[in-house]
């Protein structure tokens, strides 16, 4: 079976009987979040509706929290699904992203930036 690197001695910010979040070990901005279920399977479309909802629940959570720590002009929110899409751990996980005013020269574009010749239309 595979061993979740989530499931080690890091901090849960917050938790729900579907899932946790903890901080991401290697954040792209201060606060960057990672919301995770309980259930170790890979992919967001393999989730149960129960599931979901527990993780939509948590991420709503989480911005409060960040809104109220943090204070960032905005969010990415972003789920890798599959090798192609650049996930790197097989648990499912939920990446809540802080942004700043200035934390980019241009940000237009947002999630498109994954594939960076794409990202400005």
């Amino acid at each position: 079976m595979f061993e979740s690197p989530f499931l080690d001695n890091r901090e849960r910010v917050l938790e729900n009987s579907v899932g946790f979040v903890i901080f991401d070990k290697y954040p792209v901005s201060k606060g960057h979040s990672l919301i995770i279920p309980n259930r170790v399977y890979s992919s967001y479309f393999d989730s149960t509706k129960d599931e979901i909802d527990g993780l939509n629940e948590l991420l709503f959570e989480t911005k409060k929290t960040l809104d109220k720590q943090y204070s960032p002009s905005g969010y990415n929110v972003g789920i890798n699904c599959g090798t192609d899409s650049g996930q790197t751990v097989q648990h499912l996980h939920i990446h809540l992203i802080p942004r700043y005013k200035g934390d980019m020269d241009d940000p237009s574009g947002g999630v498109r930036g994954v594939i960076p010749e794409k990202q400005k239309y």
